[in-house]
């Protein structure tokens, strides 16, 4: 079975998904949204470095309205962190859904539930309108802390604690765009500090939700889900490939959400971020971990290095899931619905 896929955005998970899409035999890639009015018009192929493919880039939720496809790979940037809207995705993704597209996005909305029943009740209102369905992944979220821990607690005959731990050093990450203007590393503490949208989207988003996703598909019967950040600032003016991390602005970022259940602790979702090896020398160390405490204790540690194109991973685990994401019934279904997801070969 051939699957009709629109693309939307064209960034460098966009471009990945598109390419993916033009190059399996499984897949067609009947559109491509993009934002940068210069864009519109062109062939598809000339945006990606390739051969024509006669598919022409669009800039209008008309357009992807009006296609075949099937599905839609959502990638944009987060409109809860750019842009003048921080309701634009939810608008696009439930405007896409009514209007019978199914939608795989990367923005987060991992675990609507996390939100609350306004949310889950508004994106399943949409579902039920265009008799669609619509999938959040990613690579963490969306792979790491929270579809490894759920398939891991299948050997297990009682989970007591769940630990997550991410370890990033940055240092010879060659974006600008993501370390400085995405993340907010190289920021004066005041700005970083202001910048209540990124806060928000970490904290009380992705990795909140991933928690609880965690936490109802083991059965840790989290009750809250509360998350903390600490920073460090540079103490020096420290050199990476994305570009100088002044002296006194933020070079570590260290984030800690806690799931209790009566009191007790009962998850740790740990995220480490440095843009230097020397930063912050007292925050953990070490590799990504995975640990569930419980009969029998599993433990699993990933190298910094387990995905060589954490962007390239994030689009194919989008473009994997849409077989599963197609041939599920109408509605939210996240990875307690679609666990297995496979090359859509």
């Amino acid at each position: 079975m051939t699957y009709r896929v629109f693309q939307w955005a064209s960034g460098t998970v966009g471009k990945h998904a598109a390419n993916a899409c033009l190059d399996r035999g499984s897949l067609e890639l009947v559109g491509l949204h993009a934002y940068s009015p210069a864009k519109i018009g062109k062939d598809v192929g000339e945006l990606l470095g390739r051969a024509p493919t006669g598919v022409k880039v669009t800039g209008s939720i008309d357009a992807v309205l009006a296609s075949n496809a099937e599905v839609v790979i959502h990638t944009p940037l987060a409109s809860l962190v750019y842009g003048d809207n921080p309701e634009q995705d939810v608008d696009d993704i439930c405007r896409l859904l009514a209007g019978g597209k199914n939608v795989i996005t990367a923005v987060g909305y991992l675990y609507p539930k996390h939100h609350g029943p306004k949310l889950v009740e508004r994106l399943e209102a949409a579902c039920r309108a265009g008799k669609s369905t619509f999938h959040s992944t990613g690579l963490n979220p969306g792979f790491m802390g929270d579809l490894l821990p759920l398939l891991m607690s299948s050997l297990s005959a009682r989970v007591e604690r769940v630990e997550l731990r991410e370890v990033s050093n940055f240092q010879y990450y060659p974006s600008p765009e993501i370390m400085f203007d995405a993340m907010g590393f190289g920021s004066a503490p005041e700005k970083f500090e202001g910048s209540n949208r990124r806060r928000k989207f970490w904290l009380d988003g992705l990795f909140g939700e991933s928690a609880r996703m965690v936490s109802d598909g083991i059965g840790l019967g989290v009750e809250r889900v509360e998350g903390t950040l600490e920073t460090a600032l540079a103490s020096e003016d420290l050199k990476t490939a994305a570009g100088v991390v002044k002296r006194g602005t933020v070079a570590g970022q260290r984030y800690r959400w806690t799931g209790r259940a009566g009191g007790e602790e009962r998850l740790l979702s740990e995220t480490v971020w440095r843009m230097h090896d020397s930063v912050a020398p007292e925050w953990p160390r070490g590799n990504h971990t995975i640990t569930l405490e419980g009969k029998p204790r599993l433990h699993l540690e990933l190298k910094h290095d387990f995905c060589s194109d954490g962007l390239l991973g994030t689009a194919m685990h989008a473009v994997n899931a849409i077989p599963a994401v197609c041939q599920a019934a109408p509605g939210i279904r996240t990875f307690l619905d679609l666990l297995w997801i496979f090359p859509a070969k």
